[in-house]
């Protein structure tokens, strides 16, 4: 998997023991993001419904969640990428502009990215092959990219992964079926149907995927941009319509709880960290017309980037780390009797534990 702003791996157990403790057959993983979660609630024999509005999101969701891997010919599947694997390097727009332009990857790399990018294109589209093709060369290239995870910026020396050589593997499919949606959230939460399950892991801050993930973008796209900066940014950064209303903070808190309102689901899960621009207490209230409420608290590391202080434009360290640790919500609401269930385990087994109910919330 990708290194991931926001990343839910510490989350993902739980998340899917909630799915599974909930008894639903039917889920929507409305920010999917990597699908990390939405695979595992696949795993759990849900039917997922994957969506977000980032390209490379969808590819993702369309390899994971909509492809089952026992649909896949495995033979058919290794043989596509043995051959990716043996195309020579050709010196195309992803060489000069991510390893020449900016240093995201060494040229090396770049040219390979180049060759295989065009023959996915020329050669798979339109197959079933396409997506999982296009997963197993992202996740190559964030292998032996130069960056702390996120792509605003790259590494003053080249990180060690970035000498190796790119290599395309076969991404673990996953049986079952599942739904890619490629959509803004706040407009498609209630066009979406009824779920059983639902679950929203928003956007906490200004920081922006679009652009924090500028470089899967354009390899998703293929449609060479024009760019600006250090970071060679797409051009339609600028472009308000690739703005999301949850990085507005006088915005968001509105458009999250319009969000939330207009989710069908039985059970709604909502993850949210004490670092947000709403309170716990006003994210339980936002939950509170799907049922009864409770939530979790998880003790967490914080992002890689926000452990290693603040950096000029020279790379010279300039701020210091304020903290390394932050607490992770899960907010469940829906039938009580339900939502009780759900998290009886975590009374006991999490010391962090808390509750919410009536809009009154009651700390243990």
């Amino acid at each position: 998997m990708i290194k991931y702003l926001g990343s839910k791996k510490r989350l993902v157990p739980v998340l899917g023991d909630l799915f599974a403790a909930s008894g639903a057959k039917t889920a929507l993983d409305l920010f999917t993001g990597t699908t990390r979660v939405a695979q595992e609630l696949k795993r759990r024999q849900g039917f997922v419904t994957a969506v977000d509005s980032a390209r490379y999101s969808e590819v993702f969701a369309q390899c994971w969640i909509a492809t089952s891997g026992d649909d896949v010919d495995k033979n058919e599947l290794r043989d596509a990428l043995a051959y990716l694997s043996s195309l020579p390097g050709q010196d195309g727009y992803f060489t000069e502009t991510f390893c020449r332009a900016s240093r995201f990857f060494q040229p090396k790399n770049g040219e390979r990215v180049d060759a295989i990018r065009n023959a996915i294109e020329d050669e798979f589209a339109g197959s079933p092959l396409y997506p999982v093709l296009l997963t197993s060369l992202i996740l190559a290239a964030d292998r032996v990219d130069s960056t702390t995870g996120v792509q605003m910026a790259y590494l003053k020396q080249w990180a060690p992964r970035a000498s190796k050589d790119i290599e395309l593997r076969v991404p673990e499919l996953i049986p079952g079926g599942g739904v890619a949606i490629r959509a803004d959230a706040t407009s498609a939460a209630g066009q979406l149907g009824v779920f059983d399950f639902a679950y929203l892991d928003p956007p906490y801050n200004q920081h922006r995927y679009f652009t924090n993930y500028h470089v899967f973008e354009t390899l998703v796209a293929w449609d060479h941009p024009e760019h600006y900066g250090v970071a060679c940014k797409r051009l339609d950064s600028r472009d308000p319509a690739t703005k999301s209303v949850f990085n507005e903070k006088r915005r968001m808190p509105q458009a999250l709880r319009d969000t939330i309102a207009a989710v069908q689901a039985e059970v709604v899960v909502v993850s949210y960290n004490n670092e947000a621009w709403v309170s716990l207490d006003e994210l339980c209230t936002m939950c509170l017309p799907h049922g009864h409420v409770e939530f979790l608290a998880f003790d967490s590391k914080r992002y890689v980037g926000a452990q290693i202080g603040i950096h000029n434009p020279s790379g010279q360290k300039v701020g210091k780390v304020s903290h390394l640790r932050n607490l992770e919500y899960v907010v469940v609401a829906g039938p009580k009797a339900t939502v009780e269930r759900m998290v009886a385990p975590y009374i006991t087994a999490n010391d962090s534990y808390s509750a919410a109910a009536d809009g009154q919330i009651r700390l243990f």
